[in-house]
């Protein structure tokens, strides 16, 4: 160990971690999801935000020595329905892969909370109630780790573009952040908030809020997008991680009556985890998949 070290990773070597369930992603993370903070996924629909969120869920229970929390875990959901099948199908093999350190007699769902909410305020309440719940858990596991997915869905709907509605909007999205940041750092607790996308709009140069962070710009499925609910939000998060999706063309298959005559394309989705902005990491990103037992980092 340098002074260097300490004065370019202090966080990494103070904070503890989450695992998100695989080595690669872990490896881009530097451990893991951080706790005593918020940690914002950004993405379109059906770029793995909520899979990698419910992995989060069952790898929290995880002992600290293979980099979970050995904790229970809160799921506020504000899009339904709840994804319970999914979460049962990646419990099962969550299950088979740690037989050897979980308790045979309990069910990782078990230790899943889960919570929905149907608006900012709703949800603002819940939170104001959450140090009891954080006292006395209701499974012997304590409470570590807090996901709301998504932030945005409870905001975009509900405020017209006003004066009025936009400062009670912003009100909202600190009173929102304060009480999870002083949740996470008085329970020492790893809180992640999904986040949408919209389709980038104006000039390609000039102070954007919504662009701000390591990458100059963000790209999903051929389009041009930005993080949703605009500059006050992104303050209000310590870090922020964006999942991108994009299809490319890997083949062509002729068909039997020559060129045109039935030719199919072949496709294949890439996805990849990067690191926007966040206060112990530096820019980095990773190719990963989602299959049957999980999301899994892709190593290249």
């Amino acid at each position: 160990m340098i002074p260097q070290n300490l004065l370019q990773n202090p966080l990494a070597l103070t904070t503890q971690k989450c695992t998100l369930g695989c080595p690669i992603l872990d490896r881009c993370l530097a451990g893991g999801v951080p706790c005593n903070s918020i940690t914002e996924l950004v993405a379109e629909s059906g770029s793995g935000k909520t899979q990698l969120c419910l992995q989060l869920l069952l790898s929290a229970q995880l002992p600290s020595s293979l980099g979970g929390l050995a904790a229970s875990s809160l799921y506020i959901h504000s899009e339904f329905p709840f994804p319970s099948r999914r979460l049962h199908q990646l419990s099962q093999s969550f299950r088979s892969s740690y037989s050897h350190v979980l308790d045979s007699e309990c069910n990782p769902l078990d230790f899943v909370l889960v919570r929905g909410v149907q608006s900012a305020d709703q949800l603002f309440d819940v939170l104001l109630k959450m140090d009891s719940v954080l006292l006395r858990p209701p499974t012997r596991l304590p409470v570590r780790l807090i996901v709301i997915d998504s932030i945005a869905a409870l905001f975009r709907g509900e405020f017209e573009n006003t004066p009025f509605d936009l400062k009670r909007r912003s009100s909202l999205f600190f009173k929102i952040s304060g009480k999870l940041k002083t949740l996470a750092e008085r329970f020492g607790l790893a809180v992640v908030v999904t986040n949408q996308v919209v389709d980038f709009v104006g000039q390609a140069e000039g102070l954007n809020g919504l662009r701000i962070g390591n990458l100059g710009s963000l790209w999903s499925s051929g389009r041009r997008v930005c993080a949703a609910l605009g500059l006050a939000w992104a303050n209000c998060v310590n870090s922020r991680l964006f999942l991108s999706r994009n299809e490319e063309i890997v083949g062509e298959v002729t068909g039997l009556g020559g060129v045109g005559a039935g030719d199919t394309v072949s496709r294949l989705t890439r996805r990849h985890l990067h690191v926007i902005f966040a206060p112990h990491l530096p820019e980095s990103s990773c190719e990963f998949v989602i299959s049957r037992e999980g999301v899994l980092g892709v190593e290249r």
